[in-house]
């Protein structure tokens, strides 16, 4: 990782919610989200604020590096219909190595939609994926040696 980064530094993104992006389409599968009406949704929204954080790393990353979301702690505050545009501002509140935290702003055309703090930590992407290897491996291990019907 490039020291580059600052306190204050930060990013906006802009972005024009789809119908694709409110609670019925975050788990189809879930009855009780597809009751909710089509309102920007809670995760996807998290998900924006997350994306504004990466793009503001950018400048920071060297080859073969990435981050990784360690903490969110981010307050929902009013509904969002689809079609109106949401702007993330994300401002860098501090850095302790390899770990960045951010105060995040939503807003749309109307209201402050969403305020927090979200934390990211700088990983390589071969050694997270070698983590993600091993596990997906023990996990396969484990449920082969599981007597069937067990849970």
């Amino acid at each position: 990782m490039r020291d580059v980064l600052k306190v204050g530094m930060g990013e906006t993104l802009s972005f024009e919610v789809p119908r694709e992006k409110t609670v019925p389409f975050l788990y189809p599968e879930s009855a009780e989200f597809q009751a909710i009406p089509e309102v920007f949704a809670t995760g996807y929204m998290i998900g924006l604020m997350e994306w504004c954080c990466v793009r503001s790393l950018a400048p920071a990353l060297e080859d073969g590096e990435g981050s990784l979301g360690i903490a969110i702690n981010v307050s929902h505050l009013a509904p969002t219909p689809p079609g109106a545009r949401v702007v993330v501002e994300a401002e860098i509140i501090a850095i302790d190595g390899r770990k960045i935290s951010w105060h995040v702003v939503a807003r749309d055309e109307v209201d402050l939609i969403g305020e927090g703090t979200i934390g990211r930590a700088v990983v390589r992407w071969s050694s997270f994926t070698q983590r993600v290897a091993e596990k997906t491996a023990t996990i396969a291990a484990r449920r082969a040696t599981k007597p069937s019907g067990t849970d």
